[in-house]
């Protein structure tokens, strides 16, 4: 097993584990139960997604593709109803 990444959040974290899982990867969320402890812990370092030794390197090149994606552009609503412009 390698470590490969460190999430911002655990957010960010759940769905990088929902992208590789689509991918056929299976990563493992290192430090999920120390996020409770911010504050206590150090912030960041937390934590680490890891993957077979194998994997590794296509589980880095489709994090890297997911970090440097930017949003299509059109694709944004031209009004969300029932929110007000203030």
């Amino acid at each position: 097993m390698q470590r490969i990444y460190e999430p911002e959040n655990l957010m960010e974290a759940e769905l990088l584990l929902s992208m590789l899982a689509s991918e056929g990867i299976e990563a493992h969320l290192l430090g999920r139960d120390l996020v409770g402890g911010t504050g206590e812990l150090p912030a960041l370092g937390l934590l680490g997604l890891s993957v077979a030794n194998d994997q590794a390197l296509q589980a880095r090149e489709l994090i890297e593709a997911y970090n440097g994606a930017s949003p299509l552009t059109g694709d944004e609503p031209e009004s969300f109803q029932g929110v007000l412009d203030c």
